[in-house]
């Protein structure tokens, strides 16, 4: 069994946790090109362009976000798979840990 076989958790592969981060960026990618097809002819002044620009930058924040948390925890992952001692350091050293443990604080706050 390779190491993108292995499975993750439940029947999660780390193959598939691959997969859903590629397909997610590709649907993005439509469904972006798409909203902006469907406002661009909404937008008939720099007025309507103030409105409407604001929520795009916002929806596109979201998207990197999210995007960024299923990449660090394929990341994550794959560090556990490539290791293969019982130790629980998932093969992290201690400073790979302390910015895992602040990106983790932090999302806990922006969450607030």
């Amino acid at each position: 069994m390779g190491q993108l076989d292995k499975s993750i958790f439940g029947n999660k592969k780390f193959s598939d946790l691959l997969e859903e981060i590629y397909n997610n960026q590709k649907k993005k990618e439509e469904q972006i090109s798409t909203l902006i097809s469907e406002l661009k002819p909404l937008i008939q002044d720099i007025g309507d362009a103030t409105l409407v620009v604001p929520l795009l930058k916002e929806y596109l924040e979201i998207s990197v976000k999210n995007d960024e948390q299923l990449i660090k925890m394929a990341n994550i992952v794959q560090k556990a798979v490539q290791n293969d001692t019982d130790d629980e350091g998932f093969g992290m050293t201690d400073a790979e840990k302390e910015q895992l443990l602040g990106e983790i604080k932090k999302f806990g706050k922006d969450k607030k």
